[in-house]
């Protein structure tokens, strides 16, 4: 038996179809949530960490955190590009994607605290900004520096009381604090 006609009785949807229909479980999973008389989510969370989906480096994201003993006590939010796939014109979606998840962060897990950690060689930065942004080691550093300051102070506007802590991860797992 093959995959269609083994579901050959259900609706065949097209992609944005689909998508439909996951926004609208995800919607009605964020409205019952939220709504007053539902509890929050069980736990508190001490921060909220972007990173991007780079698989080169979850090992070094995973080892990074325990480091600092946060295993287990953090909400983990993956873009492409971390700071950039939060702010950028191009995948305008990516934006509503993280600030709907921030959203929730605060409100589930009462995060008071964002870290982002952007890194080096990083493929959505030249997807979405060109070549001409990570020509070399010193304009890649400054374009980071640039969309990491750009994503704090939009998030610090939005979310006064959160701290926002910056890092650029080396492809050797090495950070460095973004200041």
């Amino acid at each position: 038996m093959t995959c269609c006609s083994k579901h050959a009785n259900w609706p065949q949807l097209s992609r944005r179809g689909v998508m439909g229909a996951i926004a609208l479980g995800g919607g009605v999973l964020l409205n019952s949530s939220l709504r007053p008389g539902v509890s929050r989510a069980s736990g508190h969370a001490e921060a909220l960490l972007l990173t991007c989906m780079d698989y080169r480096l979850v090992n070094e994201v995973e080892a990074y955190m325990t480091k600092r003993g946060m295993r287990d006590k953090y909400d983990h939010m993956i873009l492409a590009g971390a700071s950039l796939g939060a702010l950028n014109d191009k995948y305008a979606v990516w934006n509503e994607v993280f600030w709907t998840h921030m959203d929730l962060a605060v409100q589930l897990h009462e995060v008071h605290r964002l870290i982002v950690i952007d890194h080096r060689d990083c493929g959505a930065y030249k997807l979405v900004l060109g070549d001409a942004a990570v020509k070399d080691a010193e304009t890649e550093f400054k374009s980071h520096v640039k969309q990491l300051y750009a994503l704090r102070s939009q998030v610090t506007t939005k979310h006064p009381h959160m701290e926002v802590e910056l890092g650029l991860m080396g492809l050797d797992g090495a950070v460095t604090q973004i200041v």
